[in-house]
């Protein structure tokens, strides 16, 4: 299997079959000698590795699913970001910046082939992926919050490599979401983009920019969440209307990630922060606030409670009046 045959200066991939020849008396008359060229299949594996683990590609080859078209399915989607990648570009300059996401990328994107998700495409220093095409498990929001848990371990080693080499240090936010998007071939006919549309798609693009509102890691819609089968860590942080958006989404953080050096008092911050969210929906400002300010005492990197305790003061000072029903209209992406 999978051969290299050279035949003057070029070289072919072939998969070599060897059998006897024997007459019906069995008398051996000779060899068979089959040479099948893969060259091409090769090639087209080899392409396909690169946006999907090796297994994906071989299933997704031999079932033969390659033609150009679309096809709409549920997946899960998931988008990361650098954080302030501007001035770290600018601060490397262009063989360090091109270097750093080298390195970066690779990690990444490993932790992705892993859970059999397919890189969908590389947005600048942002990732796109998904979970679910062009075959679908029982399990793609699973696998799909397993990913960005997995990227956060690894972010926290790829920064202690760098920070030994004293290295300039990154930080990324992920946003997941779950819906029925359109998936295939788009493009024209001499050039074409394996991808993924839909409003699913964008909502996952508008989640992972809230994680710097709220300054969390992973952040994924209700219809993620609702869709897991596993337990994990997680917390309500708001039900938003996102810029572009006329209904309301509830968000999830994902927080499996963090250990007690950063994120102490876990249990203690995330009862009194649910507390604060209760009075917070009820319009209860004062009680809210004694809440979230409780959560910070016990932990006073959290942003997310922060934003709450200003929020709460705002509407204090301004009262939504009697049509609150705790959803917040986000203004900007």
């Amino acid at each position: 299997m999978d051969a290299t045959l050279i035949f003057g200066d070029k070289k072919i991939s072939t998969n070599i079959t060897i059998l006897p020849l024997v007459s019906t008396k069995q008398k051996r008359l000779g060899s068979m000698v089959l040479v099948e060229d893969i060259s091409s299949e090769k090639r087209m594996k080899s392409t396909m590795s690169r946006y999907m683990s090796p297994d994906l590609a071989d299933q997704l080859m031999q079932s033969g699913e390659m033609s150009l078209g679309g096809a709409s399915s549920v997946a899960t989607v998931l988008f990361s970001d650098i954080r302030n990648f501007t001035t770290i570009s600018e601060t490397l300059g262009a063989e360090g910046t091109v270097h750093l996401l080298n390195e970066y990328f690779t990690e990444m994107v490993e932790c992705i082939s892993n859970e059999k998700g397919m890189l969908d495409k590389f947005i600048g220093d942002a990732i796109m992926a998904e979970f679910g095409i062009p075959f679908a498990h029982d399990d793609d929001p699973d696998r799909a919050v397993r990913s960005a848990i997995a990227m956060m371990v690894a972010l926290k080693k790829f920064n202690a490599h760098r920070a030994e080499r004293k290295l300039l240090e990154i930080d990324h936010g992920i946003g997941i979401n779950t819906d029925t998007i359109v998936s295939g071939n788009i493009g024209s006919e001499k050039r074409m983009d394996y991808t993924v549309i839909g409003d699913g798609v964008n909502l996952a693009s508008r989640i992972e920019g809230l994680c710097k509102e709220y300054g969390a890691h992973i952040l994924i819609s209700e219809f993620t969440f609702k869709a897991l089968k596993a337990t994990y860590r997680t917390r309500q942080v708001d039900k938003v209307i996102v810029k572009g958006k006329g209904v309301p989404v509830a968000i999830y953080e994902v927080i499996d990630y963090h250990d007690a050096e950063s994120f102490p008092n876990q249990i203690e911050v995330l009862k009194n922060f649910n507390n604060g969210i209760e009075y917070y929906n009820q319009a209860q400002w004062e009680k809210a606030i004694d809440s979230f300010q409780i959560a910070l005492k016990n932990n006073p990197t959290d942003k997310t409670s922060q934003l709450y305790v200003d929020r709460c003061h705002h509407l204090t000072n301004n009262p939504p009046g009697s049509a609150w029903n705790g959803v917040w209209v986000m203004t900007h992406k």
